[in-house]
């Protein structure tokens, strides 16, 4: 199955795109730019889909749904934002097709011209403060605290499965507040959810912090954000809560009676994660033989392959691989027997292996007769013989996926405090950009032009300025400038 997967170590593009249709998770469409996301794939989205969810709703949000369509003059009342998104939009002109003159093809009606070009969303803070409008007298209404899960779509260049397509799928939060603080509060609560989503679930080490000012959400005053690294030392952005202000309040004219009696604009938030997050799980965990997937986001976390010669050993093995599936499927562990005829457990391992199975379990008639059965795991590729008479295998098993489900935080964490380097001249962050990589902690003077002038001489980007960040007195590694503090640097996805 893996047979011929490119290394990482010699084409990690390469690599990273053979494996994500290798694996089944996903091919590019008849559409260019967008992406077909397969079932494999999908049902590792709808895992991601159903903890964020949940922690969504724990933190007192509800799901609404908003339409794909904006009218295009609902992006012109918020100046930056419509600059941030205008050369990005997909616009819709005319509502209607006929039939050609040859009726051999369709081809768009002249006469069904639209009054008002519709843009398809690429991201929805207009056409939900629009909505908020209606929805907002009083501080009785207050807060508001919306999520939707949809589609945007945002024209690119140059496209990659789940990391840029044209069109993805995502999670948009957009709250309203009666005080600043609250939804400074509420931004951060999103950040944090987002933070222990990516450690806790996907095993993903982030550095949380703040955007700069030139990397700022289009018609934010704030933007905090979560930032990974990948195994090539580049940094990807792994999520993003912004702190509106008032600024689409005001936009929309979206106005509370406070409890005194005046009339205030409200405040407001957004945040968002989408399929991204599939490429980062990609990137941060797996190998040269394929996916390396934490059990909490395992479709299937232990696979059964059956090795026999005839029906009678199969059926044989059957009773005892379903006598330990059920002992684990009430502790909520997705097992599969897999027993096919069609394929040779060889093949079948690779497959496996190449899909990032946790757990392996490998069962044979000397195995019956042994009571044993050989449990492979996908993070440390070791096996081990277990005697089945000598543990309560669901007890080993359930130890094994959360052990597995470290290790890979730690390695991920490891390797990221190894690609983390403290330079303070302008010839150390060159050096180390160029043969290390990985995310530089360096003094930057406050300045977009600074910033602008990195990014043109290195393709580095000021990735976040670090929420933990040590106030110290030095130098900009650029100008010399006084800085008051180091933020993180990285060439990123």
């Amino acid at each position: 199955m893996s047979k011929g997967l490119p290394k990482r170590s010699e084409d990690y593009s390469l690599w990273y795109n053979e494996l994500v249709k290798r694996a089944d998770l996903a091919e590019n469409s008849a559409v260019r730019g967008c992406m077909v996301i397969k079932p494999y794939g999908y049902s590792i989205w709808e895992k991601m889909q159903q903890q964020l969810d949940q922690m969504f709703k724990d933190t007192g949000h509800s799901n609404a749904y908003f339409p794909l369509f904006i009218p295009k003059s609902y992006l012109s009342k918020e100046a930056s934002h419509v600059e941030g998104f205008a050369k990005e939009c997909a616009v819709v002109t005319h509502y209607r097709l006929k039939n050609s003159e040859d009726n051999k093809s369709v081809i768009v009606d002249p006469e069904a011209k639209l009054e008002e070009e519709l843009i398809v969303r690429p991201t929805s803070e207009t056409v939900i403060w629009s909505t908020y409008k209606n929805w907002i007298q009083s501080y009785r209404d207050l807060p508001l605290k919306v999520n939707q899960w949809a589609n945007v779509v945002r024209w690119e260049m140059r496209t990659r499965l789940f990391l840029r397509t044209a069109e993805f799928l995502w999670q948009e939060g957009h709250t309203a507040h009666a005080t600043r603080e609250e939804a400074i509060e509420e931004t951060e609560q999103m950040m944090n959810v987002y933070a222990q989503f990516a450690e806790e679930y996907m095993g993903v080490p982030v550095v949380k912090g703040l955007k700069t000012e030139n990397e700022r959400f289009a018609g934010a005053e704030e933007t905090y954000c979560i930032e990974a690294m990948m195994q090539d030392g580049k940094a990807l952005q792994a999520g993003t809560s912004h702190f509106l202000g008032q600024n689409f309040a005001k936009a929309f004219d979206v106005k509370f009676a406070t409890k005194e009696g005046g009339l205030e604009h409200v405040w407001g938030t957004s945040w968002g994660v989408s399929t991204r997050l599939m490429g980062a799980l990609i990137m941060a965990h797996s190998d040269d033989k394929g996916l390396v997937l934490p059990p909490k986001l395992a479709p299937i976390q232990v696979v059964i392959v059956p090795i026999f010669r005839s029906e009678e050993e199969l059926q044989a093995i059957e009773e005892k691989a379903h006598e330990i599936m059920d002992k684990l499927k009430p502790l909520g562990i997705s097992v599969k027997f897999d027993h096919r005829d069609t394929h040779k457990p060889g093949w079948k391992f690779a497959e496996y292996e190449l899909k990032g199975v946790p757990l392996r379990i490998a069962m044979g008639p000397r195995d019956l007769a042994n009571n044993t059965i050989e449990v492979a795991r996908r993070d440390t590729l070791t096996k081990e013989m277990i005697n089945l008479g000598e543990v309560e295998i669901e007890k080993l098993l359930v130890e094994l996926l959360d052990d597995i489900q470290a290790n890979i935080y730690q390695k991920a964490l490891d390797f990221r405090e190894e690609k983390t380097t403290k330079v303070d001249t302008w010839e150390e962050f060159q050096a180390v950009l160029e043969e290390k990589g990985g995310f530089i902690s360096a003094h930057w003077d406050g300045s977009s032009e600074t910033e602008d002038k990195i990014k043109e001489l290195t393709k580095a980007t000021i990735r976040c300025i670090p929420l933990d960040q040590v106030e110290e007195e030095g130098k900009c590694v650029l100008t010399g400038e006084p800085s008051k503090g180091r933020v993180l640097f990285a060439k990123a996805y």
